[in-house]
């Protein structure tokens, strides 16, 4: 059995916590929150993010980083992806080489649009990145329905370690060697979720919302294969997978985003109403300055990007794209 840390007590570290914890793991959980702390270590709950859970007692949380990380063999950032940095940095000169990290968030950074794990390897070069990514809502998790994910890394022994660390019966790991493509599937994906959502708030149908899923699959795999990703990925649980889970979902915070500002609510509204954090959003803005300076074509992210950050109208948006050239199907 393994130490294993989590960095961050939100809604998907503490389901996996709970998993890992099931197998018979030593599972430690570093929060900043005293009020989370305390609740997982007295009531063995974690009401903030998941209600009605019972977490295990081999799982403690602490509130001192130090103490959390101390004999740990694997430590997963459980963290926001604009948090990733500032929380690698944090690790730095405090953990052996031997430990393996994990990230389970889904985005690129602002600003320098760099792949988390790039990131990470940036604050952390002599330690194996992993990225666990797949279509996996925190809630499901949880209660151990059956779910499948992928394993990803520049390291393919590391990412088996971290497939034998969480496969169970219930929780099935594939591992991918093409870590590009399945970060980029991840981020993209959320994308395109939001806008589903917006779909779904102004009162389209099935039709309209088959409709920008294939068209968004088509921008996934169109930026994914620019970046170095490979076609057949997004294909897969990280692309097609994850798309269609977050986009149809009622636990997906980016759908519900979505669908608030479809019925009219404001960007900022409908951050305040989902209350955690939507990473669609900060995903529009990179990826739309990331196709503009590749010059690549991404309708439904150009639309998406005016309807957040320029207050477009989303029926005139949905228009917009209706009313785009005629041209061929093709990717």
């Amino acid at each position: 059995m393994s130490n294993v840390t989590f960095l961050g007590g939100g809604s998907f570290g503490t389901a996996l916590g709970i998993l890992l914890a099931n197998k018979g793991n030593k599972v430690s959980v570093y929060d900043r929150e005293k009020n989370t702390v305390n609740d997982i270590n007295i009531n063995r709950r974690n009401d903030r993010y998941i209600k009605d859970l019972h977490i295990p007692e081999n799982v403690t949380a602490y509130i001192n980083l130090d103490e959390a990380i101390e004999n740990t063999e694997f430590i997963v950032l459980a963290v926001p992806s604009h948090a990733i940095r500032v929380v690698a940095k944090s690790l730095k000169n405090k953990i052996k080489k031997d430990v393996i990290i994990i990230s389970i968030a889904k985005g690129i950074e602002e600003g320098s649009n760099l792949r988390l794990s790039q990131v990470i390897e940036e604050e952390l070069p002599n330690n194996k990145v992993v990225i666990l990514s797949g279509p996996s809502h925190a809630e499901e998790v949880a209660f151990d329905i059956p779910t499948t994910v992928v394993v990803a890394s520049h390291h393919l022994d590391a990412a088996k370690k971290v497939q034998d660390l969480f496969i169970s019966i219930n929780f099935r790991v594939y591992t991918n060697e093409d870590l590009i493509g399945v970060e980029i599937g991840g981020a993209v994906k959320n994308i395109i979720a939001l806008a589903a959502g917006v779909c779904d708030g102004i009162g389209y149908g099935d039709n309209s919302k088959a409709a920008l899923m294939t068209r968004g699959m088509a921008e996934i795999v169109r930026i994914g294969v620019k970046l170095g990703g490979k076609a057949e990925t997004f294909l897969g649980l990280t692309g097609m997978g994850d798309l269609i889970v977050t986009c149809t979902s009622l636990h997906s915070r980016n759908r519900k985003a979505g669908y608030l500002i479809g019925t009219g609510k404001t960007t900022d509204e409908a951050i305040k109403e989902v209350g955690m954090v939507v990473e669609g959003i900060k995903a529009c803005r990179s990826f739309y300055e990331l196709k503009e300076k590749l010059n690549i074509e991404m309708p439904i992210t150009d639309v998406l990007y005016k309807i957040l950050f320029e207050e477009k109208n989303p029926k005139d948006a949905v228009i917009d794209l209706m009313e785009r050239e005629r041209k061929s199907e093709i990717y």
